[in-house]
């Protein structure tokens, strides 16, 4: 979540410049010099008052009726009904827009779509076919009495009229007779149309687009011939086309201006569609790539009309012969030919239809907030109006579409940026489209629509998808607004919360130190200045000692500087007991965890204590065990209970905080396995209980990896029932045996009992006895879990990458949420969900956040990431804990140092030294404060207070030197005071 940014922070941003051509370079480091992570945070803010919502569609998408009411045929009617010859060379679907979504029968069904939305405007197109059969006189009437119709209605209802007179669909009869686009003739023909649009509709029509993406009709309806009319003229003729359509538009803006707006007081433009781009790497030459393919795109038609109504200088360089040139008249006519700048972006052009050699070796993106910034830079700030923008969906996704949601939404966020942040005057927005459509070259392939149409259905029938509550929610709302619980808290956690840092496995370096050699050396102090060692004499030895392994002592000190009160880390199995049993015993290694837990003890940090975690090699099982089956084998179960039991006797006095098993992998464990691993904790769990927790007085759990999984569309039923699944299966599979009935989740049961029967798959899940149930079911003293990070699921399957089949499940991604650098997303409200949904769950168990953690980059400017990641889901911790009363006792960060856990850490590792990050500070204040205080929070002293302060630690971990200290203080006052008393007596008696 993001209030919206500070005023210094908006002066950082800057604002626009005044627009010149070439001016627009500057977008690229502009954005690369944006403060991270603040600029890429959601805004929750909302739109300008009055600012524009609607939908678009275009005639030959929707409208079908290609025969209807006296329509002739269009180029793309042509282009659909040819036989292919070859791939791709003409449009996927079975008679293309023949009857696509039957909008010309179903005027009244779209209306009422668009009424449901609370659209204020409907972008539509007008068939040139339908109105002039033959593309000139004599005129229709049926087509004429369909669109007064039309617009008769949105007038009903209260919906802006946003009307194209051309969208690709040209007469055939044009270009039968003149050939189209690429005769000069058109450009006249084309102003008589707009005209009979004008004198017919303009009284009920304010904005008017005279066409869109010329781009795309110029190159590939007459370059590649990939769109109709399919003719492959190459770029000679892209151009010369695309001169035409320049020619045309200006002859019908000029129409309107001189003859039209004083009466209708309309506005006209063109939709101009462009993709966005980023340099490889920033460089110069890089940078002039970038500015040179938006010049070749969106420049060429762009700057004529709102600049100085000429080509941009970087084609003309380029193109020499090719591109034509206009006479002085030609420009001053061109130059200022629209009221505002309509602007198409999204899955029409970006990936689709921008030819590769127009990237320039840069790297396409789809940046929609950059472009605007580019607009207005390079164009002089004009007021735009998005006239088309989306994404898209599978054409078999029906109504939960969840990728287009997510898509939406990050489009419109960065609309919403743009103008809050940048200075963009943006003031409307049209969504692509109203309803599903034949979308030109990739046919019924993907859909766009708000509203699902069954293609094959008589009565073609609008059924919304989630989509259509997501948008009809955001116009309602005019935006994003803040809400009560995307804003932080104050408040503090209480005295004895347990603030925490995790490494996976501490440092083990067991070298003995020179204190430990019983050989006499003699210092050569005149010759060779080195030690000699004296053969045959040799001194007593000593015991081992904590304070001979230096390595403790440096982790020590960094755990000290953290101020942490609780370090969780695993034991090594497979090195204690590297035959898995108790004939083989590292002692040394042992004595070194001994040492560790009571150095950790003697600065009054608690250690935590997991005996097993799965690693990659052999899931950190002795050899023996992993060899013959790992938790396969029930023997491993036993070998555990043993291996805890010595654990215990061992190390019991100093551990009093028990991890049996921390993050068993669901991901990664067979049913079979899972069955093992949850005995196998249940016993050692009841063996601490009868024989070791009276006498050492600890507490023991398992600790379980917890992400959070969201239904991708919050609005679907079905994607609900996915969430609630998965988190049966990744959480519930281990914690419901044990803190809840004994017995897997019956979640679980159900599916697979399910699969198996209509599948044919073979996936048992075993059972437990009666007995088997009561020995696990309460085998907890407390709820561990890890997080990192949510997860969004859907039903609706979209990606096959990202699909699993045998959970049905389809894994989304929120584009607008934060990323670290290995692309985990970042989602603080996400544990606080997760936390009550164990509370709901399991009761009001404590609980305890072992881990939780993100990655960073090399670049140290990542580290901003982690403290924002901090702040935030600690916080989100404390409205758990305050809001929610969830029985929170304890928060730890993942992880301790990069040497252990690289990317982790709080603190770096090179070249052999510690370094502490802008992360690990920021940490320290959290536990310093307690969380975060206010005004208003009232002040909480607790016993622990004494040892922040470093002067009391100081005193504190050197309890043995200050005891000496005041022994030696307290004699000598004593003996002063005797030298003092004797020397009286004996001067008295001289007396």
């Amino acid at each position: 979540p993001a209030a919206p940014l500070p005023l210094p922070l908006l002066l950082l941003l800057g604002r626009p410049l005044l627009g010149a051509p070439g001016q627009g370079a500057g977008t690229w480091s502009r954005f690369a010099r944006l403060p991270y992570p603040q600029d890429q945070l959601f805004l929750h803010d909302t739109f300008p008052d009055g600012f524009l919502w609607g939908a678009g569609s275009a005639a030959y998408q929707t409208e079908g009726g290609w025969r209807q009411g006296g329509k002739g045929p269009s180029v793309w009617d042509t282009f659909a009904h040819r036989p292919a010859t070859s791939p791709g060379s003409s449009p996927p679907g079975p008679a293309g827009g023949d009857v696509a979504s039957d909008s010309y029968n179903n005027l009244f069904r779209d209306a009422e779509g668009l009424r449901r939305l609370g659209v204020s405007h409907y972008r539509f197109s007008l068939a040139w076919a339908r109105l002039l059969p033959n593309g000139t006189a004599p005129l229709n009437p049926n087509g004429l009495a369909h669109y007064r119709r039309l617009l008769g209605r949105l007038r009903e209802l209260g919906i802006e009229p946003v009307v194209t007179l051309y969208h690709w669909d040209l007469p055939q009869g044009l270009q039968d007779a003149f050939g189209g686009w690429a005769s000069p003739v058109l450009p006249q023909l084309f102003r008589d149309y707009a005209e009979l649009c004008f004198r017919h509709f303009g009284g009920q029509v304010r904005y008017w687009l005279t066409m869109d993406n010329p781009y795309v009709v110029a190159w590939h309806g007459y370059g590649t011939g990939r769109l109709p009319p399919g003719v492959e003229g190459g770029p000679r003729l892209s151009y010369q086309v695309a001169h035409h359509l320049l020619q045309a538009h200006a002859k019908v803006w000029h129409l309107y201006n001189d003859h039209f707006r004083p009466t209708q007081r309309g506005k006209v433009s063109i939709a101009l569609s462009s993709h966005w781009i980023k340099p490889q790497r920033m460089t110069e030459k890089n940078i002039k790539e970038c500015q040179k393919s938006l010049d070749f795109v969106l420049g060429w038609f762009a700057k004529p009309i709102f600049i100085d109504g000429d080509y941009p200088e970087s084609m003309r360089s380029n193109l020499s012969s090719l591109l034509p040139e206009f006479s002085e008249a030609e420009k001053k006519y061109i130059k200022g030919t629209a009221d505002f700048f309509a602007l198409s972006f999204g899955a029409t052009l970006s990936f689709q239809l921008l030819d590769s050699h127009m990237k320039f070796q840069q790297l396409e993106s789809i940046s929609l907030r950059q472009l605007l910034y580019w607009i207005s830079s390079e164009y002089n700030n004009p007021q735009i109006f998005i006239v088309e923008n989306s994404w898209f969906v599978s054409g078999s996704t029906k109504r939960d579409d969840a990728k287009y949601i997510y898509y939406l939404k990050k489009f419109i966020m960065e609309t919403l940026k743009a103008i809050r942040y940048d200075g963009v005057n943006v003031f409307g927005y049209t969504v692509w489209s109203l309803l599903d459509g034949f979308e030109w070259h990739r046919g019924y392939s993907i859909r766009r629509g708000l509203f699902y149409v069954d293609f094959q259905s008589h009565d073609k029938k609008l059924m919304p998808k989630s989509s259509v509550l997501f948008y009809q929610k955001l116009i309602e709302k005019n935006g994003f607004p803040p809400l009560p619980e995307n804003q932080p808290i104050e408040g503090i956690f209480p005295c004895g919360f347990a603030w925490g840092i995790v490494d996976n496995y501490i440092q083990v370096d067991t070298t003995p130190t020179q204190f430990l050699d019983s050989n006499v050396y003699v210092w050569d102090i005149h010759q060779t200045k080195q030690l000699i060692k004296v053969d045959g004499v040799l001194t007593s030895k000593r015991k081992h000692h904590c304070v001979d392994f230096a390595a403790i002592r440096l982790q020590i000190s960094l755990l000290q500087e953290m101020h942490v009160t609780h370090f969780h880390f695993s034991l090594k199995w497979s090195l204690i007991l590297p035959l898995g049993n108790l004939s083989l015993i590292n002692h040394t290694l042992l004595h070194y965890y001994q040492c560790f837990a009571s150095e950790l003890l003697r600065v009054n940090i608690t250690p935590v204590v997991a005996l097993w975690q799965p690693m990659a090699e052999n899931q950190e099982l002795p050899v023996s065990l992993a060899k013959y089956g790992a938790w396969e084998n029930p023997d491993t179960v036993q070998a555990f209970v043993e291996y805890a039991k010595f654990c215990f006797t061992s190390l019991g006095d100093h551990i009093k905080f028990w991890i049996t098993m921390n993050e068993p992998s669901v991901k990664n464990l067979t049913y079979t396995a899972g069955h093992n691993l949850l005995k196998a904790h249940a016993k050692a769990w009841h063996l601490y209980d009868k024989k070791f927790r009276r006498s050492q007085k600890g507490k023991i759990s398992i600790a379980l990896q917890a992400d959070w999984v969201e239904p991708a569309c919050p609005f679907s039923r079905n994607d609900q029932e996915v969430a609630d699944r998965i988190l049966e299966f990744d959480i519930g599979w281990l914690a419901e045996p044990i803190f809840g009935n004994g017995d897997y989740p019956q979640v679980m049961r159900a599916w697979l009992h399910r699969r198996n029967s209509v599948d044919l798959y073979n996936f048992h899940l075993p059972y437990f006895s009666e007995d088997e149930k009561k020995l696990i079911q309460g085998s907890f003293d407390f709820f561990a879990l890890s997080h990192y990070t949510t997860t969004l699921v859907g039903w609706e399957k979209e990606d096959a990458l990202k699909y699993d089949h045998y959970l049905e499940v389809q894994m989304i991604n929120d584009i607008t949420w934060l990323h670290s650098p290995n692309r985990a997303a970042v989602v603080p409200w996400g544990l606080r969900k997760l936390l009550k949904w164990i509370k709901s769950k399991y009761g009001n168990v404590p609980i305890y956040v072992m881990a939780n953690g993100i990655d960073d980059g090399q670049n140290m400017v990542h580290d901003k990431l982690r403290v924002y990641y901090l702040q935030n889901y600690i916080n989100e911790a404390l409205k758990a804990y305050t809001l929610d009363n969830v029985n929170l006792q304890g928060y730890f960060v993942y992880s301790f140092n990069d040497k252990t856990a690289p990317k982790y850490g709080l603190y770096s590792y090179i070249a052999n030294q510690y370094e502490p990050k802008p992360s690990m500070k920021h940490y320290r204040e959290i536990i310093d404060n307690k969380g975060f205080p206010g005004p208003e929070t009232p002040e909480l002293l607790c016993p622990e207070d004494t040892a922040l302060c470093p002067e009391c630690h100081f005193f504190r971990t050197r309890k043995s030197l200050l005891a000496f200290i005041s022994f030696i203080f307290v004699a000598f006052i004593v003996t002063i005071f005797f030298i003092t008393y004797y020397s009286k007596r004996v001067e008295r008696r001289y007396k």
